[in-house]
């Protein structure tokens, strides 16, 4: 049995000599003792939210490759904070140090983000339906809900809330097999498997697994052989009662050119959506960024704070990404952290959040539609139409796509400009140009030149 205290030792000493001496003592140096051995996870306890996230984000992968050089069966560093052990202790006073399972290294080819639990969501009106049910889902997975849908709007946190599940699961019983994997991700998989007719060592891959986290299901639009592989895996875990979650952008019902069976399983078991924080709930999110990102919470005051949270009300993506670049700019240029100062840093980018918020006069919507149609040498009445044929829907999409672009209206409003086309239309249309100019340069020439053309700059 591995004495992990003298590897610990080890490690650190190792640590010392290869970082720099303000990055060692503010992340490892107060780290003294194992804390714990438990299902093949070292937990160490970190002074901290903001260094036990810092270590997480920046240095795990780096420990744990150390960790196994000195032990003879894998194992993997657990970090947590002082008042997360003091919950332990609570609960319970001894820990048995269990039998290392092999092969545990094919186990944690997971896609997960370490940081994505339970612990780091701040739950409010907005998430907390989505968070109970998933929470439920963890402790009782191929049980209580399967699968479980989670759709709401781009930055809301579907797939932390995902990621929440496959942690928590594997910090409970390390000999589940939990697989995460991004939709696009899937579908190049199963590309390369059908150009090298290696189909029986795709499917493998999903076989034995426990639970499957599946994020942004609505780029299966369209992609009708991957839905049936998709279909086969699905029915395969249901069947066997593995736990399976899905995120989307939308409703199962409102899903576009995805088979009808596909999408009426999606709806067996729970489904759940995650809304817009309100004021308070962006604050509370702020406030345990702020956590993640410094040593000192009361750097920022509630006022600053409160600013922030009014004027980045979109998602939590360009809410936490508005705080980093209040801290950094304030950091940079030593500056004080004032409401005035704030203001100050985020300018650029209140600037161009009210342009695109802004509405569109006519004129501005008639300008690109005159560019797209005498681009593709089609008018603009056979632009807005309802024609199917492949001339007009292409030209159709790009502009719909320009429009998101520049302006970056809503669905809603994009489907207006088009005759009142609805918002799934108009979602797919543009999801249709996003993938196209991934794959093929003269599309992606052609956007270039016509966004250029239709005033971006």
């Amino acid at each position: 049995m591995e004495d992990f205290e003298k590897i610990w030792s080890k490690i650190k000493s190792r640590l010392q000599i290869n970082l720099e001496t303000d990055i060692y003592n503010e992340h490892f140096s107060n780290i003294s003792n194992i804390f714990k051995v438990v299902n093949n996870y070292v937990y160490l306890i970190a002074p901290n939210s903001f260094v036990k996230n810092k270590i997480e984000s920046f240095y795990l992968n780096r420990l744990n490759v150390l960790l196994n050089e000195y032990t003879k069966e894998k194992h993997m560093f657990k970090i947590i904070t002082k008042d997360q052990a003091a919950e332990e202790l609570a609960k319970s006073e001894t820990y048995a140090i269990n039998t290392p399972e092999k092969d545990l290294e094919d186990k944690y080819k997971t896609g997960l983000n370490n940081s994505y639990t339970f612990e780091n969501l701040v739950v409010g009106t907005s998430n907390r339906l989505a968070y109970t049910s998933a929470m439920k889902v963890a402790d009782q997975p191929g049980v209580f809900a399967n699968p479980l849908y989670i759709f709401g709007d781009v930055g809301l946190g579907k797939t932390h809330l995902m990621q929440c599940v496959g942690n928590y699961i594997l910090e409970n019983e390390i000999n589940k097999k939990v697989l995460y994997v991004k939709t696009d991700q899937f579908i190049e998989d199963y590309g390369r498997a059908a150009q090298h007719k290696s189909y029986d060592g795709f499917s493998k891959k999903y076989d034995k697994i426990d639970v499957l986290l599946v994020d942004d299901i609505q780029f299966l639009s369209g992609k009708n052989q991957t839905q049936l592989e998709f279909f086969k895996i699905f029915e395969k875990l249901k069947e066997n009662n593995k736990q399976i979650v899905i995120t989307s952008d939308r409703q199962a019902s409102e899903l576009y050119d995805i088979m009808s069976r596909l999408t009426s399983r999606f709806e067996w078991g729970l489904t759940v959506d995650i809304n817009k924080p309100n004021l308070e709930h962006r604050i509370l999110i702020l406030k345990k960024k702020l956590q993640a990102e410094t040593q000192d919470p009361d750097l920022i005051s509630d006022d600053i704070l409160e600013y922030i949270a009014s004027v980045f009300d979109n998602n939590v993506r360009e809410l936490e990404g508005a705080l980093k670049r209040v801290l950094f700019y304030c950091t940079a240029f030593d500056y004080k952290f004032t409401v005035a100062n704030t203001e100050e840093a985020l300018k650029s980018l209140v600037n161009s959040k009210h342009a695109a918020n802004h509405k569109v006069d006519r004129n501005n919507y008639t300008n690109i539609l005159d560019i797209v149609s005498n681009y593709y040498n089609i008018t603009p009445t056979e632009l807005l139409s309802k024609n199917r044929k492949k001339k007009f829907v292409f030209p159709r999409q790009i502009a719909m796509y320009i429009f998101k672009d520049i302006y970056d209206l809503t669905y809603k409003k994009i489907g207006q400009i088009f005759n009142d086309r609805d918002h799934s239309t108009v979602i797919y249309s543009i999801e249709q140009i996003s993938n196209d100019i991934q794959t093929d340069k003269d599309k992606k020439n052609d956007v270039e030149k016509l966004l250029i053309k239709c005033g971006k700059k």
